[in-house]
């Protein structure tokens, strides 16, 4: 090594040497192998034959022999070994020199740097795909999708704006939850997401002049997905969007969700849902379940400690098995009576200590006297939030009341 003593330069073969395992091969014009040497076993090629063909034993050299230029490079080459060389060759009058340098942890590194920047890559584009799923949604019932279309490329690099589009969404499905009635009976709701986008929804809607139908759902998981989903949940419900349904038949109706809403096709997601009609000329209400809480009816006048029932009907929730069923009951709602149908988040509350309210606690407490009705579901939110010790409750917020 030129202008360097002697032991410096022996010093420096032997670091080179000991982190990349330096081999060497010489191969004459006609590709045959003439002389090995250095760290081979490391390179898995401790078994090369002198005197043999070199292309056999050294695949990498087939019509490379002899080079087209010296020094020639052949960049990280895997080897038998697992380990990864850089390949120099260098020509020596009628034969090749074959310099063997372990390149295997600059590989590795820069394996790992792709890998990092595909991931990166993924993540936007799946970014990418939420924000389209939002846009469409805002597409259909309010007028904000303009203003979103027009300043996408400004959505994907500023988080206010991102916030202040899923406050728009948190509105858009607060819309589509018709407005409380008082005529022929009165129907209230309350509806508080744990988060800007929940996975509750509920509604009611008359399917003819008699009967009356009311639902709620709660969809697992918060945000834009599961908002979307129950959106898509309710529109089909108060569109007639599923084909053959006998929207009287909550059994039919729960059936024919469950077809269309499978979570193979949904990211995933599932739901729970109680569906009932009310025929009005009797009172009677016909209902089923796919995995939520069963509801309350309260029989009796408001002041007084009312009769509790519980609507017990099992079946399962909805979009987790293809084949499911699913079955109704009916129940006759005489006046005075008070029907609560909520989710879960209504009454599971975890309070600071680590005790979590049941649902025997919540149905004696709609159980108890109460005044008029006006600010009743506004208390059991305040009362829910001071057994939580915070205003953000664990989970979406969602109770109905309807009263005859």
């Amino acid at each position: 090594m030129p202008d360097l003593p002697r032991p410096v330069s022996d010093w420096l073969v032997g670091l080179v040497e000991s982190q990349r395992s330096i081999a060497h091969l010489l191969v004459d014009d006609a590709a045959t192998l003439l002389d090995s040497g250095g760290d081979l076993a490391a390179y898995g090629l401790a078994g090369t034959r002198i005197g043999d063909p070199a292309c056999e034993q050294l695949p990498f050299l087939e019509g490379l022999i002899p080079i087209p230029e010296s020094p020639f490079l052949l960049r990280s080459l895997g080897m038998p070994s697992g380990r990864v060389a850089d390949v120099h060759l260098i020509a020596e009058a009628t034969a090749t020199r074959i310099i063997l340098l372990d390149v295997t942890t600059e590989h590795d590194q820069a394996q790992r740097v792709q890998q990092k920047a595909y991931d990166m890559t993924l993540l936007s584009q799946r970014e990418a795909r939420l924000i389209a799923r939002l846009e469409a949604a805002h597409a259909e019932l309010t007028a904000a999708h303009g203003e979103l279309a027009r300043s996408r490329e400004e959505l994907l690099v500023t988080h206010d704006r991102l916030q202040q589009e899923l406050r728009d969404a948190e509105r858009y499905v607060r819309a589509i939850i018709p407005s409380p009635i008082e005529e022929p009976f009165r129907v209230e709701w309350l509806y508080v997401p744990c988060t800007e986008l929940g996975g509750d929804s509920l509604g009611y809607h008359w399917l003819d002049p008699d009967h009356f139908a009311v639902y709620l759902l709660d969809v697992c998981g918060h945000g834009v997905g599961a908002a979307l989903l129950s959106v898509a949940v309710v529109n089909a419900l108060r569109s007639g969007a599923l084909p053959g349904t006998d929207f009287h038949a909550p059994a039919d109706v729960l059936g024919s969700l469950n077809r269309a809403f499978q979570m193979d096709d949904h990211d995933d997601m599932y739901f729970t849902i109680w569906y009932g009609v009310l025929h009005w000329p009797t009172g009677v209400l016909r209902h089923a379940s796919a995995g939520h809480p069963p509801p309350v009816l309260v029989r009796g006048p408001r002041g007084h400690v009312g009769e509790p029932v519980r609507l017990n009907l099992a079946g399962p929730a909805v979009g987790i098995m293809p084949t499911s069923r699913y079955t109704a009951e009916e129940v006759c709602l005489d006046t005075p009576a008070r029907l609560y149908v909520f989710s879960d988040g209504v009454y599971e509350i975890t309070e600071p200590t680590g005790d979590v309210m049941d649902y025997g606690d919540f149905q004696d407490l709609l159980a108890g006297p109460t005044g008029d009705g006006r600010g009743e579901l506004d208390e059991y939110l305040r009362l829910a939030r001071e057994k939580r010790g915070a205003s953000v409750l664990e989970d979406d917020f969602s109770i109905l009341r309807l009263e005859l």
